[in-house]
């Protein structure tokens, strides 16, 4: 099974990202890359760095029609495993958000805290960026602010209301020095990890080349996630719904007790562990 290394986790901690050393296989890069585009085809409406909630079977309330192939992928055991190691074995699996830049045109991601956006208290989350295309500086990969989870505190957002963004919450100047920032270039099936503090945004693709990556959103189940918050009301860029985003128990128990794994999951299914 996929474990991070001590010196992975000891990056992660003091950087707030790490690349693991482990990846997916080529034949299931290829399978994703697959189901990539037969979730782009159905979703004819939507702009593909905007599909939210992709794992979400059907119409998942929230836009967009999503396929069980993501819902697997954030399941996969190995994954799941590489996020333990840094937020513990107790794992709740709560969103996944393909982002998929279109050759020469794909948006950009402003500059943020995911913090900002999310219904958790408290504030934890590791998010899994995969690949499934190569992503470079030339077509917009990720970029991050080291050690900006420091503190654990969330600075000031502005809101954008521009249509040329992934995201319209942009972080207000000052809040740190955009010279620091390291790219996180990864080829098909490579994935960083993410903490919830850390600030990150991505540059538009003007290339060539289509940049896809699969935002998949674990938190720790010490925490909740709580329904009757709506932090960024309506101005999040994309048309998310937290009060009823189906939860999924991938590892370990609940500690809160209070998480509900049967909010937006059809008749007959629930979020138990995997």
């Amino acid at each position: 099974m996929a474990r991070l290394q001590a010196d992975e986790i000891e990056h992660y901690r003091r950087e707030g990202w790490v690349i693991p050393r482990w990846h997916l296989p080529a034949a299931q890069v290829q399978a994703m890359v697959q189901a990539l585009d037969e979730l782009i085809a159905r979703n004819p409406g939507v702009r593909p760095e905007k599909l939210v909630s992709a794992h979400v079977e059907g119409d998942n309330g929230e836009g967009v029609r999503g396929s069980r192939d993501f819902l697997e992928l954030a399941r996969d055991p190995e994954i799941v495993d590489l996020v333990s190691d840094v937020i513990g074995d107790d794992v709740i699996l709560w969103g996944c958000h393909v982002f998929c830049k279109p050759a020469g045109e794909g948006y950009e991601t402003p500059w943020h805290q995911d913090g900002h956006y999310w219904p958790i208290r408290p504030l934890a989350t590791c998010t899994a960026w995969v690949a499934l295309e190569p992503s470079t500086e030339a077509n917009g990969c990720l970029r991050v602010i080291p050690r900006s989870h420091e503190g654990r505190r969330l600075h000031e957002h502005l809101h954008e209301d521009r249509d040329d963004l992934t995201l319209q919450q942009r972080l207000a100047e000052g809040a740190f020095d955009e010279a620091q920032a390291v790219s996180l270039e990864l080829q098909p099936g490579q994935m960083s990890l993410h903490d919830v503090y850390m600030i990150h945004g991505a540059a538009a693709n003007t290339s060539g080349q289509r940049r896809t990556g699969v935002a998949l959103r674990y938190m720790p189940a010490t925490s909740l996630f709580d329904r009757s918050l709506r932090p960024v009301d309506g101005k999040t860029g994309v048309p998310v719904n937290f009060a009823q985003r189906p939860l999924w128990l991938v590892k370990g128990q609940d500690r809160t007790g209070r998480n509900d794994f049967s909010v937006g999951h059809r008749a007959g299914q629930t979020g138990g562990a995997a």
